[in-house]
């Protein structure tokens, strides 16, 4: 038990970090929460093989929880395009359950590899921000159902809310870009919401998992993360208007790729 509130306490400072980080850099908390439970987990019991599993889904989980008061703010101001909700959000559920299902037939070390490989492809966007060419029109509603499930297939099987991936190909369509972020926070949770829900019923059997778990959610870190990821964010985004976000945005990078490189080389 004593190990179990350890875990808990480092996972409020955890969450302290990923709050501050998301309010002032406008990341997804996905990227800081999955590397660090991957070395937090080991330590209350849990096999090696799925703690990978257990690190994705309690990220999702928290999405949920972090990402409602996004979509609030976003809906208030006008960004969510919720004329294109139906030709996405169908897609991005189906994407968001085959990925909880589907991890659940992948090894831990091939979880592993898929998210460092990812952590560096992200790094490299952050240093070298790819700015698309816009297109004339969206795809077609067949066209964005089947983006919608690939997008969401993958920010599920990595534990993020899928930003990263759906707000450039918004952009690219001719979304203005602040209608692309609001749209990017309500089908980030639908994504965690799905996700969450797949990854509890494909670990409820799971054998071998310690105390407080939820499937595969560990509920410990994902209160202690919840706790205060939620109240620090707002600080980040106050801080964002008088620091140096741009350097600071190519330092995170940097640790990133340094996170990536090493869990590949481990």
């Amino acid at each position: 038990m004593d190990t179990v509130v350890q875990l808990f306490l480092i996972c409020v400072a955890l969450g302290a970090v990923v709050g501050f980080l998301a309010g002032l850099l406008g990341i997804g908390g996905g990227l800081i929460i999955v590397p660090a439970l991957l070395y937090i987990l080991p330590s209350v019991g849990f096999p090696s093989n799925v703690i990978p599993h257990v690190a994705i889904a309690t990220s999702l989980a928290a999405i949920i929880l972090t990402s409602l008061s996004s979509v609030y703010a976003h809906n208030k101001r006008g960004n969510i395009s919720w004329p294109l909700a139906p030709k996405i959000f169908p897609g991005i559920i189906v994407g968001g359950l085959a990925a909880g299902f589907i991890a659940d037939k992948i090894s831990g070390a091939s979880l592993t590899v898929f998210f460092a490989v990812f952590v560096l492809v992200m790094s490299v966007q952050m240093l070298y921000p790819v700015k698309p060419n816009r297109a004339e029109t969206l795809p077609n509603s067949v066209g964005l159902f089947i983006i919608a499930i690939f997008i969401a297939l993958i920010a599920g099987l990595m534990g993020i809310g899928g930003g990263a991936l759906l707000v450039p190909f918004l952009s690219w369509c001719g979304l203005e870009m602040r209608k692309a972020v609001g749209l990017s926070s309500a089908t980030g949770l639908l994504i965690a919401i799905s996700g969450t829900f797949a990854y509890i019923i494909s670990g409820w059997d799971q054998v071998g998992l310690p105390e407080f778990t939820l499937g595969y959610i560990y509920l410990p870190a994902l209160l202690g993360i919840v706790i205060t990821s939620i109240f620090i964010a707002p600080l980040g985004v106050k801080a964002a208007s008088v620091w140096p976000t741009s350097v600071l945005k190519k330092i995170f990078a940097l640790l990133l790729a340094v996170i990536g490189l090493k869990m590949l080389l481990s």
